[in-house]
């Protein structure tokens, strides 16, 4: 029987475009691809389309345009923000089947790679042929360029390399009318106009959906040295790290810091883990230092820099990784705080940032006004010491129901938002924005986002690419 509607007119033209598996029904999507990890957000997808290539995908995009049917991007659906989530009548587009690996020139030191690829084939690919791939995150397994792209993904080498938008030389995107606008030559000096690229990272598929990047390369590291230290709190933290960053310089690849909350959840959750220290301390800060040069001479350097910060009581004891197992161990205990938190009951996550040198400020005035609001509220803040992104997680306090503090979202986030604002901060560091902080979004930055609109109305002017996401729209 011939499809009796427009929008089965639309998903039989689509199934017949597509090819086997190319196109599943509402009734047969996988649970991954309809609700969000945290389970806070669930959509209601008028269908998952999976294409193979820029062409298939193009052709859903002007298929879907002339029937008037949104399209929800969609990566590796890693994030937390709701970003990835279809509402009634939308179209899920998948670009996991996109995962081909197009080039790789060690020469020009850049690799082409499709939007499906796993950020952790992308690493292993560069990793083969000698270099790197800066972008490391805990879900890098899952995660794919398309999808860190699109959220300006950061992690954990950020203090060294910068996020995502910082390693792309070039994109092709598929615009909403269907046409593919590519650039993937991968020059490093082009001044001939506007840098579109850039409109596109971090857009969260609202512009277009990114299909294929060429990513800049570096030189994979033959020395790496990884050790924890322990802090009595986050003035000295900010000190060590301005003693790590004259002593190692651009060797600096990470520093990661951690509560002794953290730790403890993460002990609950591991049981194969120990304490690092013999005696628990206030915090903890993890180092990483690498260097593409031959030879050991980064480890006696390390090791010198960490003796004068014991030496001045920057840090009150020392541990460095003798062994590939225990940097793994040693990175265990950071990666796996978020999955730990569960240990803790329910817990309100922030991802924000602020000014390197105003971390310790912001920590504790934001703590002192949570605590007033909150009574016994154990705060659980941790990340990225040295580009101020602030993982300002919220456990709810031991004598107080599970849904009783969830009932206190609202209040927590004012105090946590306000204060981010006031210390010139941004409420959304590398997550993105997606449905959970639009309207946050909107609250503190009203012109930028009216701006944003201009961009949004100028290159999807129906609206069609990931509505209500970052914008109402």
């Amino acid at each position: 029987m011939a499809p009796s509607t427009p929008i089965e007119t639309l998903l039989d033209t689509l199934a017949r475009t597509l090819g086997r598996d190319g196109l599943i029904p509402a009734s047969n999507i996988p649970t991954r691809h309809v609700s969000e990890p945290r389970g806070r957000y669930r959509g209601q997808p008028l269908a998952l389309a999976r294409p193979d290539s820029v062409e298939a995908v193009a052709a859903t995009v002007s298929l879907c345009a002339a029937a008037g049917v949104a399209i929800v991007p969609q990566g590796g659906h890693t994030g937390l923000v709701g970003g990835a989530i279809a509402g009634p009548g939308e179209l899920v587009l998948s670009l996991e089947r996109m995962s081909r690996l197009r080039r790789l020139d060690p020469v020009d030191a850049c690799m082409v790679v499709e939007a499906g690829c796993t950020l952790a084939g992308v690493r292993d690919a560069a990793a083969e042929a000698g270099l790197m791939y800066p972008i490391s995150l805990a879900s890098e397994g899952t995660a794919t360029i398309g999808g860190t792209l699109a959220t300006n993904a950061g992690g954990n080498l950020t203090i060294r390399y910068g996020n995502s938008r910082e390693q792309v030389l070039g994109l092709e995107v598929v615009l909403a009318d269907g046409r593919v606008w590519s650039d993937l030559d991968g020059l490093r000096k082009d001044n001939s106009g506007y840098d579109l690229k850039q409109l596109f990272v971090g857009s969260e598929g609202t512009l277009g959906i990114i299909t294929a990047a060429t990513l800049k390369l570096g030189p994979a590291p033959r020395q790496s040295v990884t050790a924890m230290l322990a802090c009595a709190d986050l003035v000295a933290g900010m000190a060590l790290l301005g003693h790590l960053r004259a002593g190692l310089g651009e060797c600096l690849s990470a520093c990661e810091f951690m509560p002794r909350q953290a730790l403890q959840f993460v002990l609950a959750d591991q049981p194969n883990q120990r304490d690092p220290f013999d005696r628990p301390h206030p915090w903890y800060v993890l180092v990483q230092a690498d260097s593409a040069l031959p030879g050991s001479a980064l480890q006696s350097a390390t090791l010198a820099v960490l003796e004068q910060a014991l030496d001045v009581r920057l840090c009150s004891d020392v541990i460095l990784a003798n062994s590939l197992a225990q940097v793994e161990q040693l990175w265990a205990l950071r990666e796996g705080i978020s999955a730990a938190q569960k240990h803790g009951g329910v817990s309100l996550k922030h991802d924000i940032s602020v000014p390197v040198a105003s971390i310790p400020a912001f920590v504790e005035a934001t703590l002192a006004a949570l605590a007033a609001a909150v009574p016994g509220i154990r705060p659980c803040v941790f990340g990225h010491l040295g580009d101020g992104n602030l993982h300002f997680n919220l456990s709810q306090p031991v004598d107080l129901d599970g849904e009783a503090f969830r009932a206190m979202e609202s209040t927590c986030n004012r105090i946590v938002f306000d204060q981010v604002r006031r210390y010139r901060g941004s409420i959304a560091a590398e997550h993105g924005i997606g449905q959970l902080r639009r309207d946050e979004l909107l609250l503190g930055q009203p012109l930028k986002v009216e701006l944003m609109g201009k961009v949004k109305q100028a290159l999807d002017p129906d609206g069609l690419f990931n509505p209500g996401k970052v914008l109402s729209v």
